[in-house]
């Protein structure tokens, strides 16, 4: 009898109570955030994506022509931090900066003919993995989460 209490309580130790975390929203966001993060980082591993470039890729393709600060803001990127992931798209050849037409000052984004082909497989990868996380959520759980998560998003 020692030996199974001693058993339970290793077992009690290895697996510390989450009740109160499992009820928290912003853990709860978290882990799924880590989650659906870390699936999609291995899906882009395959064009050499990191999900923060992919997005700017995707703004690009869908809005050529947008300056960098109109797409920081939309995608709420640091203006600092955006320039670094421009100049490192810039460096893989996936896009070019030109001179805005409204604002000779500012830079205009547009997808290489390397950018387009890179993007287009990554938005393939990245439908594979919005298939697997909608799979998780079940029947109507895609349509019952984003109004949620939108809700809370809203500023």
């Amino acid at each position: 009898m020692i030996e199974n209490k001693h058993c339970a309580d290793l077992t009690q130790l290895e697996r510390p109570n989450m009740d109160a975390l499992r009820g928290a929203i912003g853990y709860a966001l978290r882990r799924a955030q880590l989650s659906a993060f870390e699936d999609l980082i291995h899906a882009l591993e395959e064009v050499d994506l990191r999900p923060a470039y992919f997005s700017v890729l995707y703004v690009i393709s869908e809005n050529p022509g947008l300056n960098q600060s109109e797409i920081s803001t939309a995608l709420g990127i640091q203006r600092t931090n955006f320039v670094t992931m421009v100049d490192n798209l810039e460096k893989q050849g996936l896009i070019v900066r030109q001179p805005a037409k409204r604002d000779r000052r500012s830079h205009a984004l547009h997808l290489t003919p390397k950018g387009i082909a890179v993007f287009n497989r990554a938005r393939d990868l990245h439908t594979e993995h919005e298939a697997r996380l909608i799979e998780k959520l079940g029947p109507n759980g895609r349509e019952q989460l984003l109004p949620l998560l939108w809700r809370i998003a809203d500023e």
